[in-house]
């Protein structure tokens, strides 16, 4: 019982890793612009593509040395820094001025731009060898770049971690640092943070606003590349419309954690990594002590006064144990989805503003 609640955890954590690092898109993207950009999880998928790509190119036995890995991550983190450029510059730069939801707009159009375009099977003959420009909708199988062994066996096979995890980790937490003391400790991440605090105050003090939010972009842009292939090395197989729950899973991730925090961001992805894990392991019913302890949270929390009265949130409770309840014979792998945005609705009853967020009054 034990190792299995361990071998759990450990998958949680691997999957609550990718989801951070795609939820670090949205919150910056966020914090400097105050845009959800939804196109960002099929941008994961272009880069994912970009890897397969690579790979192939690179060929089954070139794949053996360490670093092709290194090199296919590589090229589709570039890849996807310059797609999260042209898509700055030319889609979302024209209407900075414009209402939000012009924006909003424009990065839904994009996504399905992305989702849906790469679903068409385009070949094209270039100097006499087959060229795939774009690669359908059929799923394919991506290649072993890191070769699975056995890391670490716990038991009689009772825990088991894999190579490919603990690189996976090791990568995310690496690029995670990365970001953090890029973000902190140097002159791009303070202007940066003066752009997400007033953009046109900012320009005034002489920052290239413009450059920043390029910047900004291709820097989300590569970290969701990475996710991506990190993502295929996990599930091994890769189709266009794979970006579009993954990107949804780390926007509520980032929301979890407080939209434009970024350690919220990393904490509220592994919070749901680890949520999806217990659901899949043990079932829904997995989740009643969280929600009995939700009750002891939601009791301690004053009404706030845009009417969502205690009364009102305690009476959600009976409702989700019943649920609970009802579903605990049912095979939780068909929960996995659906605990996501219900454990979203969960922190956002008792804390609007997400784990980590701050409340900000807006001038009208």
């Amino acid at each position: 019982m034990v190792y299995e609640l361990v071998q759990h955890l450990i998958n949680g954590l691997a999957a609550g890793t990718i989801y951070a690092l795609v939820a670090l898109g949205y919150t910056m993207v966020y914090g400097v612009l105050k845009l959800i950009n939804f196109a960002h999880g099929d941008v994961m998928m272009v880069g994912t593509y970009v890897g397969y790509a690579t790979a192939f190119l690179l060929g089954r036995d070139a794949l053996e040395s360490p670093f092709s890995a290194l090199l296919v991550f590589a090229v589709a983190m570039s890849a996807c820094a310059a797609i999260g450029f042209v898509i700055e510059r030319f889609a979302y730069r024209p209407l900075r001025d414009k209402p939000r939801l012009t924006a909003l707009i424009t990065a839904i159009g994009i996504s399905f731009a992305l989702s849906y375009g790469f679903q068409f099977d385009v070949t094209v003959n270039l100097f006499g060898h087959a060229v795939t420009l774009l690669p359908g909708a059929a799923a394919r199988r991506f290649p072993e770049i890191i070769k699975p062994t056995r890391w670490l066996v716990l038991g009689d096979d009772d825990v088991i971690i894999w190579n490919w995890q603990v690189i996976s980790f090791a990568i995310a937490m690496t690029l995670m640092t990365v970001l953090q003391v890029l973000v902190f400790r140097t002159r791009f991440g303070k202007a940066m943070r003066a752009v997400s605090h007033d953009h046109r105050t900012a320009a005034l003090l002489g920052i290239p606003v413009d450059t920043i939010i390029a910047l900004t972009f291709m820097l989300g842009s590569a970290l969701a590349a990475g996710a991506g292939i990190l993502y295929a090395i996990k599930d091994k197989s890769i189709q266009p419309l794979m970006g579009v729950m993954v990107g949804l899973k780390a926007f509520v991730a980032a929301v979890i954690g407080g939209i434009g925090n970024l350690p919220g961001a990393v904490v509220g992805a592994l919070l749901l990594g680890l949520c999806e894990e217990v659901v899949v392991g043990y079932g829904p019913a997995a989740l009643l002590p969280v929600l009995a302890l939700f009750v002891v949270v939601l009791a301690r929390t004053p009404a706030g006064g845009d009417g969502r009265t205690l009364v009102l949130r305690l009476g959600v409770l009976p409702v989700a144990l019943a649920v609970a309840y009802v579903a605990s014979d049912i095979n939780g792998s068909t929960w996995r989805d659906a605990v996501a945005f219900g454990f979203l609705i969960m922190v956002l009853l008792a804390r609007p503003e997400g784990l980590f967020g701050r409340v900000q009054a807006e001038k009208v």
